[in-house]
């Protein structure tokens, strides 16, 4: 019996080492055939990506020759516009506001009248101021027949030295008192001039600050502050007020004396609004001395304005010759491209015949414009 078990159990033991091995290669072939069927359609995958890829396109590249033109040497400013003649009006007498002439911003000319004060306190001072002036001129009779009557008698010894003395003191009293009328009567005459405010100069006025019936305090009485009636501004001419910095003061002037005659003092004026400088200008003010505490010093020019469409406060462009007109070369501002800080210009070459690729030589040696032409911009060799 023992020997039946034991037979039967080493058949089964080979029978199952028999199968083992025949299960493990069905296991490496399955996993060999999944491996090359991965690698297979990766293969595929990659060369089907490779055929679909987009091309790069070329990019476009537009070339132009530059421009050559004379072109002086310019340096560029921010200014101010300022009237020349600027007055604030204010009465010299007091009174009562009666009578306004003109429209607020309206422009006015020299002699127009503007205000009106109740002349009529002045009026009055003027009559008795006249009246003043009759009675020292009585008085100046009476006493010159006075002192003709003492004289005769002194010399028929009927009367006194002392009362000659005393009638010819009595005659300059008289003729005084003639001069003091006069002089009040004057004095009348201008305080009733002064009661008609009119325009010093031609301008454009601007709002009035009183109302007619207001009580206006003039600089003659001064009793009180005087008021202020409104303000009157000149446009034609107008001044340019702008600031030039040490170092462009210093190209300024080292310019202007290296040259044999002096150039033009022409500025060239745009506006806030304006791509190009249409107006023009004369530089006809420097300062004496720099400001301390900024290094610039004031310049001014003077600005045609007939149109009077030039206001005071308004900021302007301008450029300022500060050397003779010279040959440059002018580009595009396109063309331009700025590395840190240069400008740089990106050049053609123009190979010939007879030139090898050592001796090719840029189109474009160097460009510069953008501060002289609105359409280009400075520029350097590349």
């Amino acid at each position: 019996m023992d020997q039946i078990i034991g037979h039967s159990t080493i058949e089964k033991t080979s029978g199952l080492r028999a199968r083992r091995p025949a299960s493990r290669i069905w296991i490496v072939g399955a996993t060999a055939a999944l491996f090359l069927l991965l690698v297979y359609l990766g293969s595929s995958y990659y060369k089907s990506g490779q055929a679909v890829a987009p091309q790069v396109a070329v990019p476009s590249v537009t070339v132009s020759r530059p421009l050559q033109r004379d072109v002086d040497t310019r340096r560029g400013f921010l200014g101010q516009f300022s009237a020349i003649d600027r007055v604030e009006l204010r009465t010299q007498v007091g009174g009562t506001l009666t009578e306004i002439h003109f429209q607020d911003g309206q422009i006015v000319h020299k002699g127009d009248l503007l205000f009106v004060i109740d002349p009529r306190p002045y009026e009055i001072r003027l009559a008795l101021a006249s009246a003043q002036l009759q009675t020292a001129t009585a008085r100046v009779a009476l006493a010159n027949s006075q002192l003709a009557r003492a004289q005769s008698l002194r010399r028929n010894d009927f009367g006194t030295q002392e009362t000659v003395d005393q009638r010819i003191n009595e005659r300059d009293a008289a003729e005084a008192a003639i001069e003091d009328a006069k002089a009040r009567i004057r004095d009348a005459r201008l305080d009733l001039e002064y009661c008609r405010v009119t325009a010093p100069f031609t301008g454009r006025i601007g709002a009035r600050q009183v109302s007619i019936g207001s009580l206006v305090a003039g600089s003659r009485a001064a009793v009180s502050p005087t008021t202020l009636l409104a303000t009157l501004v000149s446009l034609d001419p107008i001044y340019l007020d702008f600031d030039m910095s040490e170092s462009d003061y210093l190209t300024f002037s080292r310019e202007r004396a290296r040259l044999p005659a002096p150039l033009a003092d022409k500025i060239a004026i745009g506006l806030s609004d304006e791509s190009a400088f249409p107006r023009q200008g004369t530089l006809d003010f420097v300062d004496n001395a720099l400001d301390r505490s900024s290094g610039t010093i004031r310049a001014r020019a003077t600005v045609p304005n007939p149109d009077l469409f030039l206001a005071p406060g308004q900021f302007a462009r301008l450029r300022v010759a500060v050397a003779p007109p010279a040959p440059v070369l002018l580009l595009p501002d396109a063309a331009v491209l700025l590395d840190q800080s240069q400008h740089l210009v990106m050049t053609v070459f123009l190979p010939t015949a007879a030139s090898s690729p050592r001796s090719f030589k840029p189109a474009i040696s160097a460009a510069a414009c953008g501060l002289f032409a609105p359409a280009c911009s400075p520029a350097t060799a590349w």
